[in-house]
């Protein structure tokens, strides 16, 4: 083995039952780069970057870290290898400080086999001089931005000595400024001698940020290249097989009149306190209007509320009249596993959920089957969802056929107003495309879509306006047609605009 790479996976194979996640996968990864590992859903990237975090175990193949072959069969052995993973989702104790997360579970221990704070303070100090990261030690996590936090997940890893860090869709919930912040501390960690490893979908900042690209179909790699020597066409075209050509930009104009007012509406968190503050706005017929925001700034009470899912006061006028708790609306949302699918039903049962006593698909003592399959069927061919099987356990889709299922059902419901929260988050390019080509037809259709996202490029494609919220109120509504991601980011942060409500 070379001495210049610090990973080498060769012949990597790894089944999930008739499922091979990866096939046969060879990769080299330079010491001290940031490489990039990229392509569709089910590709087989989070399946091979689990496997060198021993996560998962490979059915056959071999990995040498720093030219030894290591046999890692859990992230333990990871660590002790010097690999460490931050995950899509931080491994974070909210109640906890931030000094008290980083050294949770490796914590120095003096006298009597005691924490001894000191010495661990000392420790975290010293990498947070060395990687120019600015971070209160005191400070309790849970009140930290997303951007924040994720550091501390990147410093948990440095404290252990990690030399190889691995990200998954690192900046997926980040404003501009935040990613910035991250790919800043990301070319520290590069300079010091870090490998880095990114799993990501966003081509633009693979471009921006990596050196190597290794890219991921079917299981099976399908290009490695210098960053280089390669554009946003040529990767799209070895992610998806052939040439692709992205869905333009919203054409259609709204009309003016209104499917949706919202009258001085205020919504309450979990714990009680104002989270939407006096919000009004309007969607016209034929309107995406997209809100974008820093996460718990109060889009997603604004958004259960609209979907009789949260208490509030205020008005909401449907079509010219006053609606009720109980406003008829599609809702597509964020977390699909939670409130979007039943992963123990089948594809037809999954269509069915909220359906379930129309006259279309109920007697009004049983279920009509036979009208089921067909409508189920029907959808499944409109919407490309594969496998094609109605009566597939909807746990066996990709997350990818799982949104589309969830999109078919909602798409397909009879209203005039579609809320849609986070519709493409991990979704690969020609998943998150197909989506948002449902969304332009349903607003050329005359439907009035809410969309919020944290992916500003999709609300700038999409949207007619954007409102962005800040502290519970609209800092600032924007033409998506004259502003651009950097203006968005500010009034996000309250750099820009009234701030919200201080008070």
């Amino acid at each position: 083995m070379t001495n210049h790479l610090a990973v080498e996976m060769k012949g990597i194979t790894k089944t999930f039952g008739d499922l091979r996640a990866n096939d046969s996968v060879d990769i080299k990864i330079t010491k001290g780069t940031i490489h990039a590992i990229i392509g569709e859903n089910g590709a087989g990237k989070s399946t091979l970057m689990n496997i060198l975090y021993g996560m998962y175990h490979p059915d056959s193949g071999t990995i040498y870290i720093n030219g030894n072959e290591a046999v890692i069969h859990s992230p333990a052995d990871a660590i002790k290898l010097g690999i460490g993973m931050v995950h899509q989702h931080f491994m974070l104790v909210n109640t906890l400080t931030v000094l008290e997360n980083i050294i949770l579970g490796d914590e120095v221990t003096g006298a009597l086999n005691t924490i001894d704070k000191r010495r661990s303070r000392q420790k975290v100090k010293q990498i947070l001089n060395n990687f120019d990261i600015n971070i209160g030690l005191e400070e309790i996590t849970g009140t930290l931005s997303i951007g924040t936090q994720q550091k501390i997940e990147i410093i948990k890893l440095l404290y252990r000595n990690a030399e190889i860090l691995i990200l998954d869709e690192p900046t997926a919930v980040l404003t501009p400024q935040e990613t910035d912040e991250l790919f800043k501390t990301l070319k520290v960690l590069k300079a010091e001698g870090k490998t880095i490893l990114l799993i990501t979908h966003k081509l633009n900042e693979v471009l921006g940020i990596s050196e190597f690209i290794t890219v991921l179909r079917n299981g099976k790699v399908t290009g490695n290249t210098e960053t280089k020597d390669t554009d946003k066409d040529q990767l799209a075209g070895m992610i998806l097989g052939g040439s692709f050509e992205s869905i333009k930009r919203k054409q259609n104009s709204p009309a003016e009149e209104f499917i949706l007012e919202i009258i001085g509406v205020s919504v309450r968190s979990d714990k009680g306190l104002p989270a939407v503050k006096d919000l009004s706005f309007e969607v016209h017929r034929g309107e995406i209007i997209g809100i974008a925001g820093v996460e718990g700034n109060g889009q997603h009470e604004l958004i259960e509320a609209i979907c009789g899912l949260r208490d509030y006061s205020g008005s909401f006028i449907l079509n010219g009249k006053p609606a009720g708790k109980d406003l008829p609306v599609a809702h597509i949302p964020a977390n699909r596993h939670k409130h979007g699918i039943v992963m123990e039903y089948n594809l037809a049962e999954n269509v069915l959920l909220g359906r379930e006593g129309e006259a279309e698909f109920s007697t009004g003592v049983s279920i009509k089957e036979k009208a089921l399959r067909a409508y189920t069927e029907r959808l499944i061919k409109k919407y490309d969802i594969r496998p094609a099987e109605a009566d597939l356990l909807i746990g066996g889709l990709s997350g990818g056929n799982q949104q589309k299922v969830v999109a078919a059902r909602e798409m397909s419901k009879h209203t005039d107003l579609i809320v849609v929260s986070h519709p493409t988050r991990g979704l690969d390019i020609k998943a998150a495309d197909f989506v948002h080509s449902v969304l332009l037809e349903e607003s050329a259709k005359g439907k009035g879509i809410i969309l919020v996202s944290s992916d500003l490029g999709e609300l700038l494609k999409l949207s007619d306006r954007i409102a962005v919220m800040f502290n519970g109120k609209i800092n600032a509504m924007l033409d998506s047609a004259t502003t651009n991601e950097r203006e968005i980011g500010s009034y996000m942060l309250g750099l820009s605009g009234s701030g919200g409500d201080k008070g």
